[in-house]
């Protein structure tokens, strides 16, 4: 499962409003087949592990439970599993579309195929959190990346900002970039950094996310480009109004410290990306601008580390939304 897992990560960011899910078929104790959701939500990850290949008597392990409703885009997974005689699928979590939720597991029940469900499931809804988010609050799962001084600051007072952390942070900020279907920046990060936002690792190019300014005035800046020319800019009014935006489950915040503000101001902020270099900047920008916190008390309780790692000499911590 953990492998089904991992190949989950390569949809992330591609497949909405479909989830990112990964399978791996295993017969006699060796990988058959393996396969995840492709750009566009299809096809599914089942019917990709399946093709070409002989899984009869085999053992299914599937980040979601199997589809059960047929699509114009292609057939049900339940039932692709279910002709291809498959003996044994391992489910890590319930697909929550009342299309499937629980028939897919009976259609397999059905054809005489043994069901096993919850293995890893925390992880799985993890891995899909941006699809459990858009079906559970009806708005993408939102990260925010802040990179900061040790004494939080994003910027000198004269706004110079770069580069605040080393070449690795930034290489990992670009694979989070890559798992994303839009990033968000702030009106003054647009204008005074002109970001390009773009995938810079050899062989993700083509994982670039759409890109977004937050700003009331958007007429303004209707003409804006970034460093690289592009023009095709979506406009948010407000962080909100990321709940109107079609094909986008997982939104990468990256600044400035207004656009963080705003979305931790309106609870959208479901994980925290904090990349901390090793330099004191003193008078400066700081990461955040007002959150409307009025009691200590309340600012307590609120995030959960799930993860920390070295990136050379800079630090990651990962909070989860507690």
């Amino acid at each position: 499962m953990a492998a089904a897992l991992a190949l989950s990560a390569r949809g992330r960011g591609r497949t909405a409003p479909n989830p990112n899910v990964g399978c791996i078929i295993v017969r006699n104790d060796r990988v058959i087949g393996r396969g995840w959701t492709q750009p566009g939500g299809r096809p599914h990850a089942e019917a990709m592990a399946l093709d070409g290949i002989d899984a009869r008597g085999g053992e299914v392990y599937v980040t979601l439970e199997p589809c059960a409703h047929d699509s114009a885009r292609g057939p049900a997974c339940a039932e692709l599993l279910a002709e291809a005689g498959v003996a044994h699928v391992i489910i890590a979590e319930r697909d929550p579309d009342p299309r499937t939720d629980g028939r897919g597991i009976a259609r397999l029940r059905e054809a005489g195929i043994a069901v096993t469900e919850g293995l890893s499931a925390g992880e799985a809804r993890r891995a899909m959190a941006g699809f459990y988010t858009r079906r559970a609050l009806r708005r993408p799962h939102v990260s925010l990346k802040l990179a900061t001084s040790l004494d939080g600051r994003i910027a000198l007072a004269d706004g110079s900002s770069r580069w605040i952390t080393g070449e690795q942070a930034r290489a990992h900020a670009h694979l989070e970039r890559a798992q994303a279907d839009l990033v968000v920046v702030g009106r003054g990060t647009a204008l005074a950094d002109a970001p390009r936002l773009d995938v810079r690792i050899d062989g993700l190019a083509d994982r670039t996310p759409r890109r977004a300014i937050l700003t009331r005035d958007f007429d303004k800046f209707a003409d804006f480009q970034s460093a690289d020319g592009a023009i095709d800019w979506r406009h948010l009014p407000e962080p909100a109004a990321i709940a109107r935006l079609d094909g986008v489950d997982w939104v990468l915040v990256e600044g400035g410290a207004g656009a963080a503000a705003a979305f931790l101001k309106e609870d959208l902020v479901d994980r925290l990306l904090l990349y901390r270099a090793p330099i004191v900047i003193g008078a400066g920008k700081a990461a955040l601008d007002d959150i409307g916190l009025t009691q200590l008390a309340d600012a307590h309780g609120r995030w959960r580390l799930g993860e920390t790692r070295m990136l050379g000499i800079d630090r990651l911590e990962v909070y989860e939304r507690a």
